[in-house]
């Protein structure tokens, strides 16, 4: 049931990369929240985002709420499929900021697109292909359509996965931090059917 509830945020994530032959269609507005909580109250979810600005997030009726888990890059084998979020380095190579996994049975396409996470942010969803120690860290290689992108990855890098203990409201309280990949209403409003928010101590890096 957990897996299946992931999937709802997993598919807006990849619903915000469209392909070509679905360009001319009309586009529905992402929006990626982040911050910490202010207030829950009945279906409206008050961020306070990074930039302190707040932000009335509207809740859809069956909403899930879902924390994270830590992982060791030792937990990433080759063939499995994740995120990462990576920022070029000075010696022009990708730095992964974060990792993320995704669950094994879900179909995605591979991308790698700009981020918002941070100006000159890249999100690159593909498979492992191996996993090799560096002079400074380590290479995490994807194989991405074919081809494969090397990122480099050190101590500060966050590698996380969706816990296998529900989370609920309950957890949204006041201070968290969280992570809603929220879509625009007409009138600007923002709706959210997934929040990841801080659990354990561990904050959603995305």
């Amino acid at each position: 049931m957990r897996s299946k509830l992931f999937i709802v945020l997993t598919l807006l994530v990849a619903a915000a990369w469209v392909n070509p032959a679905a360009a001319q269609a009309p586009q529905i507005q992402r929006q990626s929240i982040r911050g910490t909580v202010a207030k829950l109250d009945g279906q409206t979810l008050t961020v306070k985002s990074r930039d302190g600005a707040t932000i009335a997030v509207a809740l859809a009726p069956h909403y899930v709420v879902r924390s994270l888990v830590r992982k060791k890059l030792s937990d990433i084998h080759p063939g499995d499929f994740v995120g990462t979020t990576s920022m070029p380095g000075k010696d022009g190579k990708l730095h992964a900021v974060e990792i993320h996994f995704f669950p094994a049975n879900l179909k995605l396409r591979e991308i790698q697109e700009p981020w918002d996470l941070a100006p000159g942010a890249m999100m690159t969803n593909a498979h492992v292909a191996g996993v090799a120690k560096a002079a400074h860290g380590s290479v995490l290689s994807i194989n991405y359509n074919n081809r494969v992108t090397e990122v480099i990855v050190d101590r500060k890098t966050a590698i996380v996965a969706p816990s296998p203990t529900p989370a609920s409201a309950a957890d949204l309280k006041p201070g968290r931090a969280v992570f809603i990949l929220a879509t625009k209403g007409a009138d600007g409003t923002p709706t959210a059917v997934n929040i990841t928010v801080e659990k354990n101590g561990v904050k959603p890096p995305m």
